[in-house]
């Protein structure tokens, strides 16, 4: 029995994580899993063969997580809909929860593909959070599922969000306004995307011998810290994040400069060093932050 019927879909029973769970192989989609009957789960789709897959599956509802835009007029073309609800990598927030439950439960329909970025993260830690709440999940159910999506146990927001669920009320959903398409997200979400997408480029350059593009995106990368070490939000910050900042700064200006010559060596040495630094802040600032 569901104990929270009002946030059952339509025709589910009640389902704990088993070995129904299915790995998936799909051109364009990263990390991508069938969760339940009526949830898949996975990374941000690339390209219109992606959205076509999805189609053909039978997905009609698209839930990102990421802080990126949506690509709504691909996922129209193949008549999907997109609803943008982003989280950060330090848990879901309270408002949140409601939110994903909501977008879930009243999807209308067919599947719903749920995705973040790369699809080991934010986005499993969305699925468990709507599976606790709609699918009878239990908080032992929901943490073993971030384990076989491959979620990284640094981020323990996530982790805790599951772990310490509760459990969806009327008067909660009742409250649940207008799922947007596409969220109004703050200058600093954009940049962070802008900051990963270039680091993961940076990363297959560097897997491929650093071509010559590998130069560009560096310097791409350079230029979204130093934006990021001038905005307001970064102002209010300990000072240990923007000496880490900073720090990251450099690196990547270093990185700049390898490649320039090129020097393979150094570059994989500068590279080295912007992940440690990355990795250094994000444990410190953003993977232990508690959410509300």
């Amino acid at each position: 029995m569901i104990p929270f019927p009002h946030l059952a879909f339509v025709g589910l029973t009640s389902l704990a994580l088993g070995a129904d769970v299915e790995l998936l192989s799909v051109k364009g989609l990263h990390n991508a899993f069938r969760v339940t009957p009526q949830i898949l789960s996975g990374s941000q789709p690339e390209g219109d063969e992606a959205f076509a897959a999805l189609e053909k599956m039978g997905v009609k509802t698209i839930i990102s997580v990421d802080g990126a835009k949506p690509d709504i007029a691909v996922a129209r073309k193949h008549g999907l809909r997109y609803i943008h609800l982003p989280i950060g990598y330090e848990g879901v927030s309270a408002a949140r929860v409601p939110e994903l439950a909501s977008a879930a439960a009243t999807a209308g329909g067919g599947l719903i593909y749920v995705h973040c970025h790369h699809g080991k993260h934010r986005g499993p830690a969305a699925v468990a959070v709507i599976c606790e709440a709609t699918a009878s999940w239990s908080p032992q159910d929901a943490d073993a599922w971030l384990r076989k999506a491959g979620t990284a146990e640094e981020y323990t927001g996530l982790f805790r969000a599951v772990r310490e669920f509760r459990p969806v009320t009327k008067e909660q959903l009742a409250k649940v306004g207008v799922l947007p398409e596409v969220a109004k997200t703050p200058a600093l979400v954009d940049t962070m995307v802008e900051i990963d997408d270039r680091f993961d480029a940076l990363k297959a350059g560097q897997k491929a011998g650093w071509k010559a593009d590998a130069t560009h995106e560096a310097t791409l990368l350079w230029e979204h810290l130093r934006e990021l070490a001038r905005t307001e939000d970064t102002a209010k910050r300990p000072a240990d994040y923007r000496a880490k900042l900073t720090e990251s700064t450099q690196a990547a200006d270093a990185l700049r400069t390898a490649l320039r010559t090129p020097s393979p060596t150094a570059a994989d040495a500068a590279m080295q060093q912007v992940s440690e630094n990355c990795a250094a802040c994000h444990r410190g600032h953003r993977n232990e932050k508690k959410t509300p």
